[in-house]
């Protein structure tokens, strides 16, 4: 019986070296379309598929492959003497070596502009169905669906030793390929429909990197990459200097960028274990990074740096002061790049994008043991604010409020935000009790707590957090408000002359 192998391919990278060395190997290539066209071209010998199934491709092309000579020369388990008599009775010859990639339906939907029509188009059936069925009888058939793995295969081919583990692999890999594929289909179909979370959930990221380790050395991780819009996204960062990126950092590092995206003045944003540590804003990059620096300046060392301006020579030069992990700018002057790069272990990154805002079409999820959590992302700032004490904030403190709430949406729970003069002065992130973390805030702040505004994620339960914020010198508070004590913390800021701006909404981040 002859030896044959099937190729159907849209990414035709290496398959007409593979599919020349099969042939020469005596495998009959059948092959469909442009792989033909392809192959034919660069002088490889090729049989329509419509030649061994005796029908003709149609449907414009819809149908090619789906037949029972394919199908059954694919499936037929050679160890079993009733499928070889079926086969034998049928007049179908087995097909040993399978060599497929799908229709390219992720680069049809990230194209823009793209309609509905176009995509439905670019759904494979007669491909998965066939890789499906190799796979299934991996034992008697090789399937490749990455072209990556070409040259592995065939130098195994021809030197007789394809092993059954390694076309157990192969196997494996198809259905990776399949469920991938299928899982951006009902995602982008799931898009289109407009419903709300599916009652299937069905996700799919592709690798971009093994992590040295992650959270702690003695943990494995990896990097995967969401697939669609991943502008202004870590995923999307160039890496110019420094050594590898760990899991710690990239987690913080898209903390950063995230914080970075509230703002549209000349921003610095320093992070440190997931939380602000910094936030400053100024006329110029280096004077928002000194108001970040000045922000914390005992917490920033360590931390991860996000600029929403070129980094100059000047930033630059107060940044290698002190010992940070990261840098992240949308650009950098020659200059700036050379003085950071001057530190070894400094890993500077660029992002060109780095302030775009955050997609509309954006999911925030959570693995929790037995499940995952999903939510829509905190993308809104305050349902609206309004004044509830007898004092009103001044223009100057509204502006201070507005800044310190856009931090406080990214501060772990309980989170309470102090600020003046275009930066944080003190942060009290996750914290069991609210008036903890506006201790903590408070003590961060010393001195400059006088006359800062105070920002806090949830509302107030006592007036206790009223009571030490005019203690140390706040002037005006921005909260959602909600609680049945509500009366009480606007009185205790009507008693000591606070402002109170209540928004609506809650942050909590966990």
């Amino acid at each position: 019986m002859k030896r044959r192998a099937l190729f159907s391919v849209s990414d035709k990278t290496g398959v007409v070296d593979f599919a020349r060395r099969a042939a020469a190997l005596g495998y009959e290539i059948v092959s469909t379309g442009g792989t033909q066209a392809a192959l034919e071209a660069a002088g490889v010998p090729v049989v329509n598929v419509s030649q061994i199934t005796g029908f003709p491709e149609c449907l414009d092309g819809r149908l090619k492959t789906l037949h029972p000579v394919v199908h059954g020369g694919i499936l037929a388990m050679r160890g079993n003497s009733d499928h070889m008599a079926q086969l034998e009775l049928l007049d179908i010859d087995p097909i040993d070596l399978v060599v497929i990639n799908l229709y390219p339906f992720k680069q049809t939907i990230l194209k823009e502009g793209v309609q509905l029509e176009e995509a439905i188009e670019n759904i494979d059936i007669g491909g998965p169905t066939m890789i499906r069925a190799a796979a299934k009888n991996w034992q008697d058939v090789a399937v490749v669906v990455d072209p990556a793995d070409y040259a592995s295969v065939m130098e195994d081919m021809e030197s007789g030793t394809l092993t059954q583990e390694k076309k157990f692999a192969l196997a494996a890999k198809v259905f990776e390929h399949t469920a991938h594929y299928d899982a951006l289909i009902a995602s982008y179909l799931h898009r289109v429909t407009g419903a709300g979370f599916p009652n299937c959930l069905t996700v799919t990221y592709e690798k971009q990197q093994d992590m040295r380790y992650g959270e702690n050395p003695h943990q494995s991780a990896v990097f995967y990459r969401e697939i669609g819009e991943l502008e202004g996204t870590l995923a999307e960062a160039e890496q110019l200097h420094g050594k590898e990126l760990s899991f710690n950092n990239i987690n913080d590092a898209a903390g950063a960028i995230a914080l970075l995206k509230e703002f549209d003045r000349p921003c610095a944003v320093a992070v440190k274990h997931a939380n602000p540590c910094g936030v400053g804003l100024g006329q110029t990059l280096a004077e928002a990074y000194r108001n970040a620096y000045e922000s914390d300046p005992v917490s920033i060392y360590g931390g991860i740096i996000a600029l929403n301006r070129t980094c100059d020579a000047e930033t630059a030069r107060e940044i290698g002061k002190i010992f940070v992990e990261i840098v992240i700018a949308p650009a950098y002057t020659p200059e700036a790049l050379d003085i950071l790069s001057e530190k070894k272990n400094l890993r500077v990154l660029l992002l060109e994008k780095v302030a775009a805002p955050a997609s509309g079409y954006t999911l925030d999820m959570k693995k929790v043991p037995g499940g995952l959590l999903v939510q829509s992302a905190n993308l809104l700032d305050t349902a609206e604010t309004r004044v509830v004490t007898q004092k009103a904030p001044s223009a100057e403190d509204m502006d201070a409020l507005s800044f310190a709430w856009k931090v406080c949406k990214h501060v772990k729970s309980n989170a309470i935000v102090l600020a003046k003069g275009g930066r944080t002065v003190g942060i009290g992130p996750g914290q069991m009790s609210r008036v903890g973390a506006l201790k903590i805030a408070a003590d961060m702040a010393g001195e400059n707590a006088k006359g800062a505004v105070l920002a806090s994620d949830a509302y107030f339960p006592f007036k206790d957090c009223v009571e030490l914020a005019a203690d140390v010198g706040i002037t005006a508070i921005m909260q959602p408000g909600g609680s049945v004590r509500d009366g009480e913390s606007i009185e205790a800021c009507d008693t000591r002359g606070i402002a109170m701006v209540f928004t609506g909404m809650r942050h909590f981040r966990h």
